[in-house]
This record gives structure tokens, C-alpha cells and sequence, in this order.
């Protein structure tokens, strides 16, 4: 740490009501931190960051940093290998399983991501209802029930939401113009990397066989 960032540090533990080490913890076990919903947390987390990853690594846990796209969350440090000496912690972020159609979610907004960068301009990606319905039904077997079709989907959609991968955009004014939007976080290149979308397009063979089949497969993810 250079002389500057000590200063910065030294300065941000000893302002009057600056986030501390504590406050920032507690704020990333709770969820992501996103520099566009607090700038002052966000602020105390860039200056203190040194400190809160050794203050974390104690509970086995890494900060993961995008000042870039600006968001920060907690994971959990791999488990040593079996021959590895050292304890095992409990993990306290928990992974859960997704399903299929929720995996296939996720990596069709993710496209749609990296596409949208592609193209350059606005950097919030935001949809309708019905374009990530399109996005998805291309995907699902044919079905004589549009109506459960549609509500499965929306059921998808709000466990993106859920995980914090969409986020639900308020109508402005009280008025509703237009049909309701969702953005596009960008912690979800966090999640479904590069190297993922490689093999997209074999991915989705794979997806369209399982659903076909009305089978469920798991994707695991970080809460």
C-alpha cells in the first residue's frame, strides 16, 4: 500500500459516520453492493479494501471487486483438497442448485448481455416482460397451454430476480408508460463467464434435449 491509499485509509476510519469495517461486512453478507445504490459505502469499501479482505479471509470468505461495472459480494474460498492439511470451515455463503429453466434463463440474458456491449451506446441493459419471454420460448417445447407456458416463464423471471440477477424497474411518476422493464445486472458476468458462453451454443442442444424430455438439471450459484 503506497503512501496515498494509507492516507485515504487513515482518513476514512477516522471520519465521522464513514462506514466501517464492520458496517461494510455486514452490508456484503447481506447481498451485493452496488456503487449506483450507495456511493457512500461504496466509497468507504474502495478505500478499506486491503483491510476488510484480511478481515473476511478469517471466515474463509474473498471479496469480489468490479470497480468497472461497480459491484462488489462475498464468496466462499475453496475447500482445500482432501490431502491438504488445515480446517474445513462451514461455509456461509450458501450454494444452492438451479433449475434448468432457470440456468437457461440466466445464460440467455447473459448473451444478450454480451451483445449488447457489443453494440456499444447505454450501458444498462433493460427489457420487457415479453422480450425475455420471446428470449426463452424459442428454447421450450411446443405446448397447447399458452397461459401456463407464459406463467412458468414468469416464475423464472422472478427467481432472477430473487438471486439479483434482474432487477424489476419502477414506473416513473406513479404512471406506467410503456410495458414493465427489467435491467439486466451486470454482477451476472460474475457468474456465467467467458469461457461458459464458448460453449453456448452446444450448451443449448443440451438444454432443448433436457426440456423436451421434461427432465431438470442443476446449475450451482453463490448467494
Amino acid at each position: 500500500m503506497d503512501q496515498g491509499e494509507q492516507e485515504r485509509t487513515a482518513a476514512a476510519t477516522a471520519s465521522p459516520g464513514r462506514p466501517d469495517l464492520s458496517t461494510l461486512a455486514i452490508a456484503l453478507l447481506k447481498g451485493v453492493v452496488y456503487r449506483e445504490e450507495d456511493e457512500r459505502l461504496w466509497g468507504a469499501l474502495l478505500d478499506l479494501q486491503v483491510r476488510l479482505r484480511d478481515y473476511i479471509a478469517v471466515l474463509g470468505l474473498d471479496l469480489v471487486l468490479d470497480e468497472a461495472e461497480g459491484y462488489a459480494f462475498l464468496k466462499s474460498r475453496p475447500e482445500p483438497a482432501e490431502d491438504e492439511a488445515g480446517p474445513r470451515l462451514r461455509r456461509l455463503i450458501v450454494r444452492r442448485p438451479l433449475s434448468f429453466p432457470v440456468s437457461l434463463l440466466l445464460a440467455l440474458l447473459r448473451k444478450k448481455l454480451v451483445e449488447f456491449d457489443a453494440g456499444g451506446g447505454d450501458t444498462r441493459l433493460v427489457l420487457t416482460r415479453d422480450e425475455i419471454v420471446e428470449l426463452v420460448r424459442v428454447f421450450l417445447p411446443d405446448s397447447s397451454n399458452e397461459a401456463r407456458l407464459i406463467d412458468q416463464i414468469d416464475a423464472q423471471i422472478n427467481k432472477v430476480v430473487d438471486l439479483g440477477f434482474l432487477r424489476r424497474l419502477k414506473p416513473s411518476g406513479g404512471t406506467v408508460v410503456g410495458p414493465a422493464g427489467f435491467e439486466v445486472r451486470r454482477i451476472l458476468k460474475a457468474f456465467v463467464d467467458a469461457q461458459w458462453l464458448a460453449d453456448f451454443d452446444a450448451r443449448l442442444a443440451d438444454y432443448q434435449a433436457h426440456l423436451a424430455g421434461g427432465e431438470r438439471a442443476a446449475g450451482d450459484t453463490d448467494e
